[in-house]
C-alpha cells in the first residue's frame, strides 16, 4: 500500500492515469516534472506488454468460464482486460484517453449485439487484430491505438468503424434513403458542438456519407469472416452538398458534385472540415477541461482558448494538445486538486490501486461497476455518460460503500501484513492507511470518528488478529468517505 507521500505527483497520476500502484509512484518519483509528463505522454516508448501478464502471479486475476479469457467473443471478458489494463498498465494516459474516447464517441454494445449477435457485437467493440482469424480491430483497440494522435484520423477511423456503422446505422445510410443519424452527431457531439450547425446540415452530411456502409468478407470456414466498411459507389449521392460553415480553408462552403467512383472524397472532405472548425477547437477544449482540470466552476476561457489553439496550429495532433493540457497553470492550480467526481471506474481502479489486489478477480468489480452506474463498452446514449455529480444517486453510493467493503475484506490478510510496521499504535495505523488512500481533505471530525473506530471495543495490542480485524473495517470506511469519491 503505503508509499512517500508527493500530492504534485498524485494530483498528476489520478487525472492523467487511475491513481498510482506503489510501484508507479516510485518510477514518477525520480523523474522531473517535465520527465514525468513526458514518460506519459510519450508512452509508445514503453511496451506495451501488459496482456500478457493476465493469469501471471503478483497481478489481479481474471475469471473465466471453462476456457481461456476471450474478450475477441466475450464482452465478459472484455470488460475484465480493461479493468486488467487500468490496473497495471505502464501506459496509464494511454489508458485514460482511450476512456475518454469511449465516452465522447460513445458506442453501445448492446445495440452491436442485438444486430450482429453477442459474440459479433464483442468482436467489433474489443477485439485486437492480432487475435482475430479476420484480422478485426475493435473500436476499442482503435481508440486505445489512436489516443494520442491525430484527431482527423481518429474521426475518419470512427467513421468507417463496423460498431459505429451499426450503432448510428451507417450501414443504411444510401441515396434513396439518406440516413442522418451519424451526420448530426459527428457535428453535435463529435466535433463542433451544439448551434454551429442547421438541420439542412444534417442533411447534407447524411448525404456525404451515403454508400459508406458494410460488407462482410472472408470465409466461415476459417473464421476470417467479417463485417468491414465497405465503400458502396453505387449508393452514393453525387449532387453537391452546401453547408453552412466553411468546409475548404479558401472559407468554401460546398463539397461539389462527383461521380460514384469518387464520392467516397465527399466524407474526406466533410471530416477535414470538421476538424479544421475552430468551434470543433474549442468544443474538444472544453470537454478535455472537465475531464482533465475541473468540474467545479466555470471552464476557464483562456484554458480554452490556448488548447484550441494548440490543437489547430498542431493540425489536430492531440499529443501536442494534451502536452499542453497537463503543463497548463490551471491543471497544476490547487484548486483543481480532488476537482472532479470520480467516475465508477476511475473510483475502483483507484481503490484496487490504494488497497491490492493479490487474489482478487477483476470480475467482481464488473457487477459493482454495474450499480454503480457504468458499464463499459455500454454506454447510455450516444452523447455519453453524464459528468459530475449524477454519478452519485443514494444507490449509487450505497454501492461504492458495498464494493469498498468487498475489496477490503478480500484484502484482509494482505492489508494486515502491510500494516504490521505500525501497528505500535492505533494513530499509526490510521495515517498509514491515509496515507496510502489518498482523499480530499478530511474533515477533523471524520478523522476523528476514524480514530475512534480503532480504539473501540478492546484494548489497542495491534496483534495479527486485531489488524485482520480493524484493518480492512478502516479501510471500508475511508472508502467509503465523500471525500474518497473525487479525483
Amino acid at each position: 500500500m503505503a508509499t512517500v507521500y508527493d500530492p504534485q505527483f498524485e494530483h498528476l497520476l489520478r487525472r492523467a492515469g487511475f491513481g498510482a500502484r506503489p510501484d508507479e509512484m516510485d518510477t514518477f518519483r525520480t523523474l522531473s516534472f517535465n520527465g514525468a509528463i513526458d514518460r506519459l505522454i510519450n508512452y509508445e516508448r514503453i511496451p506495451d506488454e501488459v496482456d500478457s501478464k493476465i493469469f501471471q502471479a503478483g497481478y489481479a486475476g481474471v475469471t473465466t468460464r471453462g476456457g481461456p479469457l476471450a474478450p475477441q467473443s466475450s464482452i465478459v471478458d472484455a470488460r475484465q482486460r480493461w479493468l486488467f489494463r487500468m490496473v497495471h498498465s505502464d501506459r496509464p494516459l494511454q489508458e485514460k484517453m482511450t476512456l475518454f474516447w469511449h465516452n465522447h464517441f460513445a458506442t453501445a454494445y448492446t445495440k452491436v449485439a442485438g444486430t450482429l449477435g453477442a459474440t459479433e457485437g464483442a468482436r467489433y467493440m474489443a477485439a485486437k487484430a492480432s487475435e482475430d482469424p479476420g484480422g478485426v480491430r475493435g473500436q476499442l483497440e482503435m481508440l486505445r491505438d489512436n489516443a494520442l494522435g491525430n484527431f482527423k484520423d481518429i474521426l475518419v477511423n470512427i467513421a468507417k468503424d463496423t460498431a459505429m456503422l451499426v450503432w448510428l446505422d451507417g450501414r443504411t445510410n444510401t441515396r434513396a434513403r439518406p440516413q442522418e443519424n451519424f451526420g448530426r452527431e459527428i457535428m453535435e457531439l463529435f466535433t463542433m458542438g451544439v448551434g454551429n450547425y442547421t438541420e439542412a446540415d444534417v442533411y447534407a452530411a447524411a448525404r456525404v456519407f451515403t454508400g459508406w456502409n458494410l460488407t462482410r468478407p472472408g470465409a466461415a470456414t476459417d473464421g476470417s469472416r467479417r463485417y468491414a466498411f465497405f465503400y458502396n459507389a453505387n449508393q452514393h449521392e453525387t449532387t453537391a452538398k452546401t453547408f453552412s460553415f466553411a468546409i475548404y480553408p479558401d472559407g468554401g462552403t460546398t463539397i461539389p458534385a462527383r461521380s460514384t467512383a469518387d464520392g467516397m472524397q465527399d466524407g474526406l472532405d466533410f471530416i477535414e472540415g470538421l476538424a479544421a472548425h475552430p468551434s470543433t477547437a474549442r468544443y474538444l477544449a472544453k470537454k478535455l477541461y472537465r475531464f482533465f482540470v475541473s468540474e467545479f466552476g466555470d471552464v476557464s476561457e483562456s484554458f480554452v482558448s490556448r488548447i484550441a489553439n494548440v490543437y489547430l496550429q498542431s493540425r489536430y495532433d492531440m499529443k501536442s494538445v494534451m502536452r499542453e493540457v497537463l503543463l497548463s497553470p490551471e491543471f497544476w492550480d490547487s484548486s483543481s486538486y480532488f476537482a472532479r467526481y470520480a467516475w465508477p471506474v476511475e473510483f475502483v481502479v483507484r481503490a484496487v490501486k490504494d488497497v491490492g489486489w493479490r487474489g482478487y478477480s477483476v470480475n467482481d468489480a464488473l457487477a459493482p461497476l454495474s450499480n454503480m452506474g457504468q458499464i463499459l463498452y455500454d454506454p447510455p446514449d450516444v452523447a455519453g455518460w453524464d459528468y459530475g455529480q449524477s454519478w452519485f444517486s443514494t444507490g449509487a453510493m450505497l454501492s461504492r460503500m458495498n464494493f469498498a467493503s468487498a475489496l477490503a475484506g478480500n484484502q484482509r490478510f494482505n492489508l494486515a501484513t502491510a500494516a504490521a510496521p505500525y501497528a505500535k499504535s492505533p494513530d499509526e495505523v490510521l495515517s498509514f492507511v491515509l496515507d496510502s488512500m489518498r482523499t480530499a481533505p478530511l474533515d477533523a471530525n471524520v478523522v476523528a470518528e476514524l480514530s475512534n473506530y480503532l480504539h473501540a471495543t478492546t484494548a489497542w495490542t495491534g496483534n495479527a488478529a486485531q489488524l485482520q480485524a480493524k484493518v480492512p473495517g478502516l479501510v471500508h470506511l475511508v472508502g467509503a468517505t465523500a471525500e474518497y469519491q473525487f479525483v
